[in-house]
């Protein structure tokens, strides 16, 4: 099946020559950073994650929401999810494979990265994490690649892959949660000092994900013959909307708690810093407000059902979704806990022109993977119709 990957049109061969270039970039802004250290980014004493760390945070949202499709299918029979369930895993695989990407290149000397498993430490967080991604994305990939198989020969699935199944579900959920008390436990940053943090992450993670397989699914429709479904777009479209609602609910349960009780260490700052500005610095101000706009647009498009199921106002919708959450999850949330710092001054935090290369480059690369992993499973798809 993996040369169906390599075969395509003059279209298909020019989005992955873009991804290659983008790649090779980022790649060759990677080489300056491991010859210079982390000082080419700009991270600080004050700030040490940045946009690394922010967009790792997002994308564990974006592969844990695979598990979106899979529950219903496989625990309540919704049988709309069976087109389409495999572009989920698949979407996960590429969310994670970045998600190890960014935390390979956060880390400056990537031989450190053998400390976590020559010298493992459970009472580790950090640990942890490594433990549920690893494991998440072997779960995927076992799983999304043996059923593929199964389909293309027309065969029953061996029952195996459904134990394998049933351990996905709960570790989808692990993954996210693993990753929100990495914030939630560190005592001396108070805007992540928060009960509902894993809640909020779940939640953010269980509206974006589903909006970028929408998208991605009307893009399929689009260029190939295989029609992932109008009900299966139509459930998850519901499931994005509940999950939005959600987790504005949560932002606003923040705003509530940092502002009733007037209370600066529980937060109260750092909104102030996010969205009006602290002390003369309010570099993330626009961004912020732009996440709220976004934010607005995809709830009133979201709830009104005419605009919901259509497919235009539902492809706004899903970007609005997708791009709000990445503002208020990959920049907000992880740069504002750090603002302001612990003596209660502002150290800004802007990245560099290099960093954003090399995010784009990886970016580029899970697009890529995406892509030859999509190009393989819709093949599939269409000859089997």
């Amino acid at each position: 099946m993996i040369a169906k990957a390599f075969t395509g049109s003059r279209r298909y061969w020019s989005w992955v020559t873009f991804l290659l270039v983008l790649a090779a970039t980022g790649f060759a802004c990677y080489l300056v950073q491991f010859n210079q250290g982390l000082t080419v980014t700009g991270m600080s004493r004050d700030v040490s994650w940045g946009l690394y760390i922010g967009q790792l945070t997002f994308l564990v949202g974006v592969a844990a929401s695979a598990v979106m499709l899979v529950l219903p299918y496989y625990l309540h029979n919704v049988k709309a999810f069976g087109r389409i369930t495999i572009l989920g895993e698949f979407l996960a695989v590429a969310a994670i494979i970045m998600c190890l990407l960014f935390v390979f290149v956060d880390l400056g000397k990537p031989m450190r990265l053998l400390n976590m498993i020559l010298y493992p430490t459970p009472n580790s967080i950090l640990f942890w994490d490594m433990v549920v991604l690893s494991g998440y994305l072997l779960l995927n990939i076992v799983i999304g690649w043996t059923m593929l198989e199964a389909e293309y020969k027309t065969v029953a699935p061996p029952s195996w892959v459904k134990v394998l199944i049933y351990i996905s579900i709960p570790w989808a959920v692990s993954i996210h949660t693993v990753t929100a008390f990495l914030y939630a436990g560190l005592p001396g940053r108070h805007y992540w000092l928060t009960a509902i943090m894993a809640a909020r992450f779940l939640a953010s993670a269980f509206a974006s994900g589903p909006a970028l397989l929408i998208l991605l699914c009307f893009v399929i429709r689009r260029f190939s013959k295989f029609d992932p479904g109008q009900e299966a777009i139509n459930k998850l479209a519901a499931i994005v909307t509940y999950a939005m609602i959600i987790s504005v609910f949560f932002i606003g349960l923040e705003f509530f708690t940092a502002f009733y009780s007037q209370v600066p260490a529980h937060g109260m700052d750092t909104l102030l810093y996010l969205f009006t500005g602290l002390d003369g610095h309010g570099k993330l101000v626009p961004l912020m407000w732009l996440f709220v706009i976004l934010a607005f647009i995809a709830l009133i498009l979201l709830i009104n059902p005419r605009t919901r199921t259509r497919e235009k106002t539902l492809m706004v919708a899903c970007g609005a979704v997708f791009v709000s959450m990445w503002l208020e999850k990959g920049i907000g949330l992880v740069i504002g806990g750090f603002i302001p710092n612990a003596f209660n001054q502002v150290t800004e935090y802007s990245p560099t022109p290099l960093e954003m290369l090399i995010t784009l480059g990886i970016w580029a690369i899970g697009a890529l993977i995406l892509t030859f992993l999509y190009k393989i499973a819709v093949t599939v798809k269409e000859e089997i119709l």
